[in-house]
């Protein structure tokens, strides 16, 4: 009885810490943009195929921005650019982790 209180209440412990405690930031590796979606819900996607990301989100491949934040209008910039010239490019993950799994981003880089 005493074994499952502890085991019920380490759960209960683990189950109370956020997920983005778990997340690390950090680089992505050089990659072409596989989708960049401009949404009306105050917010930028971009589709990554990158091998492995440093955030630990659910969605691997899948980043955003909001729209709100200095310095995204640029981001998005830098990303259409990529797509309109097929160069690679690598993104900043914050470790942040929102709802459906997406890395928050603060950066982007593109290979010259």
């Amino acid at each position: 009885m005493k074994i499952r209180l502890k085991c019920a209440t380490c759960l209960g412990a683990l189950l109370s810490v956020p997920i983005t405690a778990f997340a690390v930031a950090g680089w992505t590796d050089y990659v072409p943009v596989a989708e960049l979606t401009p949404t009306i819900h105050g917010r930028f996607l971009v589709k990554l195929k990158v091998p492995e990301n440093p955030s630990g989100c659910k969605n691997k491949e899948v980043f955003y921005q909001d729209y709100n934040i200095p310095g995204s209008e640029q981001m998005y910039d830098a990303l259409l650019k990529a797509v309109a010239s097929g160069k690679k490019v690598r993104v900043y993950v914050t470790g942040k982790c929102e709802l459906n799994g997406y890395s928050e981003i603060s950066s982007v880089a593109i290979v010259p």
